[in-house]
């Protein structure tokens, strides 16, 4: 068992839910036609925001359907707020977060290292899902799911020195020795470059209208194998998280998890509205003894090893006692 289990607190910002894939277990993406899909306003991101500020989050959760201006429509809307892309608008939106108090982390999906350069001196953490190095039907025809595409964009991260959370979607198709070859990848990027500082091991969750609606979610013994396969691969310098919202989160952590991830009081999650965040009394109560902990977006190895921007370094200092950790007397 770990002397302690981590999470952050955070507001979930899903910037616009328009996206170039159409990944088959998907139920947050909509086509620009779909009178549910959208693009969040400054306005109505602020407001998120201040809100988060007031019940401590220190965290801003950026995340949308990857590249959306490939639709016309969407480029039609993010013209008229006149930006020419999403990255644009989301270089503006991470400045309002720092200004509200924040420190932001952003999920844009697949960039190149030029955008990628633009986001580091905003962004105390960033991440992408590898998901699997499987090539499944879930992704077919997703552009974004092309494995080397996303490897270059995590080990464009690497290069830039960026604090980085990827993980694995489990159940969607994959084997076990999917997982295992995907870990090893993860574990390959990280020796390499020494970014990674926590994957996210997700079980998939059947959406309702979804082509993989009748998929059954993975049993609670895969979670258990795979977690155990993570923690056996992966160094120790990396965090395993499991979502508490979605799993026996109280039995992963015995199996070699130590981090809850983004919990939020304000917002609920876009991406599994269905799975209500636990409150964190409860996290404790389930955790049976072990210490509970609140750090960053930025894990407290690289706060101390000063892996951030100077222009994030108040934020930083102001929440962090001198472990690297949130400071306790400072919500």
């Amino acid at each position: 068992m770990p002397d302690y289990v981590t999470f952050t607190r955070n507001v979930f910002l899903p910037v616009t839910n328009v996206c170039r894939n159409r990944c088959r277990y998907c139920g947050f993406r909509r086509e620009p036609s779909d009178p549910e899909a959208n693009l969040m306003t400054v306005e109505e991101i602020e407001q998120i925001l201040k809100q988060g500020a007031r019940f401590g989050c220190t965290e801003a959760l950026f995340t949308f359907g990857e590249k959306p201006e490939e639709h016309q429509v969407f480029r039609e809307w993010i013209d008229n707020i006149g930006y020419f892309s999403i990255i644009d608008y989301l270089v503006d939106l991470c400045k309002l977060a720092i200004e509200c108090g924040l420190l932001p982390h952003s999920n844009p999906g697949v960039m190149d290292f030029q955008d990628i350069k633009r986001l580091k001196p905003l962004n105390a953490s960033m991440g992408l899902m590898l998901e699997t190095t499987a090539d499944l039907p879930a992704h077919e025809g997703c552009a974004g799911k092309k494995l080397s595409e996303r490897i270059e964009t995590i080990k464009n991260a690497g290069k830039l020195k960026i604090p980085f959370t990827t993980g694995l979607l489990i159940g969607i198709g994959e084997s076990m020795e999917d997982r295992v070859q995907s870990l090893d990848t993860i574990k390959e990027l990280h020796l390499r470059y020494r970014h990674i500082q926590e994957v996210i091991i997700q079980p998939f969750s059947p959406k309702p209208g979804t082509v993989m609606a009748g998929f059954p979610e993975p049993a609670h013994q895969e979670m258990v194998d795979t977690v155990m396969a993570a923690r056996s691969i992966l160094p120790d310098d990396v965090a395993i998280q499991v979502p508490p919202n979605l799993t026996r989160f109280e039995e992963l952590i015995g199996c070699g998890a130590s981090d809850l991830g983004g919990i939020s009081p304000y917002t609920i999650d876009w991406i599994n509205p269905e799975a209500q965040w636990p409150q964190i009394p409860e996290l404790a109560e389930k955790l049976r003894g072990i210490r509970l902990r609140e750090r960053l977006p930025i894990y407290p190895g690289y706060v101390l090893a000063g892996w951030y921007d100077p222009g994030l370094g108040d934020l930083i200092e102001r929440y962090t006692d001198g472990d690297g950790f949130r400071d306790g007397n400072r919500h």
